[in-house]
């Protein structure tokens, strides 16, 4: 009796597992699964700690992402255009169309913005704003660098790390962005093996919330000289990402590509064939794929 329940299980599970499957840059399959329990962990721990609106932000800012994720390959494959970076979502916005990467663009921000106003005292209004913005670009940025197994692991993990083990706050300001850093250590911590390994991959939305996760601890923990010098910083990347593709800018420097490879496998490893394996997926444009950019936009097409 057991075999054939265990045989409906794995039916339903089918379907979904399917639906995750995506071909990274070097042609092998990996999963979305692995973000998915990224932002599920990222949420659980922001809530056990005592956070529940900082735990709800972080699941907005999750299913944005997991919008994105799921929603712009389908229409990939329905022959529908799919706009990338800024300027081609707002472009799109312009033309009557509301994509997914313009939800995420302002979605996102007012997400941070709630959280950010409703933080732990002291807070004060011209900060307020840019703390979100810290915490909404911190997101946007680890999905910018999410282009090669590990790379957005790489920055986001000593970042969240150096936050956490700063000295013991009195403060429940700092406390709560100890507990922000650890949602964005612990659970990428968890999956930089499988990201490492090829077999599964942030997504926008893993990506998106532990880089959220990560500087909004930092907006709770740091002065604001600090705060303000680490914005501005964001926002220059950020703008340069419309222009410059961060890969190409990694592979000319030998010190930034021996720690973009570091512990990845061999890109001529394994047997990737360049389509996802499993019954009914179809070879997708991955996150970690990287054409000439599209509509005159220097973001490297994820």
């Amino acid at each position: 009796m057991s075999a054939p329940r265990e045989h409906d299980g794995r039916g339903l599970l089918d379907p979904v597992l399917t639906e995750l499957r995506r071909t990274n840059f070097a042609g092998r399959p990996v999963s979305l699964l692995e973000g998915a329990l990224v932002v599920t962990a990222a949420g659980t721990i922001a809530l056990r700690r005592g956070a529940p609106i900082d735990a709800a932000v972080l699941s907005g800012i999750g299913l944005l992402g997991w919008a994105d994720d799921l929603l712009e390959p389908r229409q990939r494959r329905s022959g529908h255009p799919v706009s990338k970076g800024l300027r081609g979502h707002l472009g799109a916005l312009r033309r009557g169309s509301v994509t997914t990467g313009a939800a995420k663009a302002f979605g996102i921000p007012a997400l941070a913005l709630v959280g950010a106003a409703m933080a732990p005292r002291p807070r004060r209004g011209g900060m307020i704003l840019a703390d979100a913005a810290l915490a909404a670009g911190c997101a946007n940025l680890a999905n910018l660098l999410d282009l090669r197994p590990g790379r957005a692991l790489k920055v986001v993990l000593p970042a969240a790390a150096a936050l956490a083990a700063r000295p013991p706050a009195a403060d429940v300001r700092a406390r709560s962005g100890r507990s922000l850093a650890l949602a964005a250590l612990v659970p990428g911590a968890l999956a930089l093996p499988t990201d490492l390994r090829e077999a599964g991959m942030l997504g926008d939305a893993g990506a998106n919330v532990l880089g959220a996760a990560m500087g909004t601890a930092a907006a709770r923990t740091l002065p604001v000289p600090g705060r303000l010098a680490l914005l501005s910083v964001v926002v220059a990347l950020t703008l340069a990402s419309e222009r410059v593709s961060f890969s190409a800018v990694i592979d000319a420097t030998p010190a930034l590509r021996a720690l973009d490879r570091l512990g990845r496998r061999d890109p001529g490893s394994g047997d990737g064939t360049g389509t996802a394996s499993g019954a009914g997926a179809e070879p997708e444009q991955s996150p970690r794929t990287e054409p000439a950019p599209a509509n005159g936009s220097g973001e490297e097409q994820r």
